[in-house]
């Protein structure tokens, strides 16, 4: 098995992690079980979750996740499983959480509540790598790295990193730590696909320039370049069926982010490459999200544990020239499907 290092921390990880979001909702504990045990026999030590999961978020199956999470922990041993969570992001941003009443922030207040949550649930007394899960625009992010440095110094957290943050952001963080001597952003988890390349625009220079690593989720772009959404219809059993029956306009419009006219023509011609090569497309998406120097280990999902086969079939194949060049053409004549 190849390992490699979160940025400068001594987080040693598989290059493929195990995301844990439908566990509760759409994936029964039983069922998450078969799952988590299936990768963690075929080698995989990296697993991560969020306060939030599962999803879709509500406020009665907030928190089930981390429950069910380590609850399996428990059935390994503990150091041999590198176990990644996150605290919900600001209220006052993009979206809501239906978790402390709606009032989130990443302040040192909440951080703090939140870590202690995530600690009992996942019954455990460490957590290897603590994340932000979105971005806050009003609390400065020296409150912010304050709190997690304290909660590093406890012990109760050993490495932090953001999500679904901007290289403005991450550079503002990063800068902060270093003339504060604050714990730094090991990681970055946006994002990345060959549906969704935007990373590479701007962040990708950042973590390659600042040595912080890519933690990709998303690789098959929540199943889209699986085909399963060529056909025209949305399968009612598929994440995006689900969604599109859902009444909130966000998650619609996510729904319509991800599968539209772009997107599927861009997935029927990554079909194509896939096959020619002799792999699924989903070998094909996962392997390119792992295939770049920035990138540490690529978080993949699943509702069933049938569903790992074909992702976890990347940790052996890689992207040669040729093929990335035949990507990369694709890319160009079809900018930008997710927008």
């Amino acid at each position: 098995m190849e390992y490699r290092y979160i940025g400068n921390s001594g987080l040693r990880v598989t290059p493929i992690c195990l995301g844990t979001m439908t566990f509760g909702s759409t994936t029964t504990k039983e069922e998450a079980f078969k799952i988590m045990d299936k990768a963690y026999d075929l080698g995989i030590n990296f697993f991560d979750t969020a306060e939030l999961y599962p999803v879709p978020p509500n406020a009665k199956d907030a928190g089930i996740t981390e429950e069910i999470v380590g609850q399996w922990i428990k059935t390994k041993p503990r150091d041999s499983i590198i176990l990644a969570t996150k605290v919900a992001g600001a209220a006052s941003g993009w979206f809501v959480p239906p978790i402390r009443h709606g009032l989130t922030a990443i302040d040192s207040f909440h951080i703090k509540r939140a870590v202690e949550k995530s600690l009992k649930k996942l019954d455990t007394d460490y957590i290897d790598l603590y994340q932000v899960h979105w971005p806050d625009t009003i609390v400065p992010i020296e409150e912010s790295l304050k709190a997690f440095d304290e909660l590093i110094k406890e012990g109760k957290i050993r490495y932090i990193g953001t999500s679904n943050d901007s290289a403005y952001g991450l550079t503002k963080a990063n800068e902060t730590s270093k003339h504060k001597n604050l714990a730094r952003f090991q990681s970055i988890q946006n994002n990345f696909s060959l549906l969704n390349p935007r990373f590479l625009d701007e962040l990708a220079n950042v973590c390659k320039k600042e040595n912080i690593s890519l933690l990709p989720y998303s690789p098959i772009a929540g199943g889209v370049l699986a085909g399963k959404y060529n056909s025209g219809l949305y399968p009612d059993d598929a994440r995006f069926g689900i969604y599109m029956k859902n009444k909130s306009p966000r998650v619609q419009a996510m729904a319509k982010r991800f599968v539209n006219d772009k997107t599927i023509e861009a997935t029927k011609r990554y079909v194509t490459l896939a096959n020619e090569y002799g792999i699924s497309p989903v070998t094909l998406a996962v392997a390119y999200s792992k295939h770049f120097d920035f990138v540490a280990s690529t978080i993949i999902g699943a509702r069933k544990h049938e569903q790992l086969d074909d992702s976890l079939k990347a940790l052996n194949f890689k992207i040669d020239k040729e093929l990335l060049e035949n990507i990369q053409k694709i890319q160009n004549e079809i900018l930008y499907p997710m927008g």
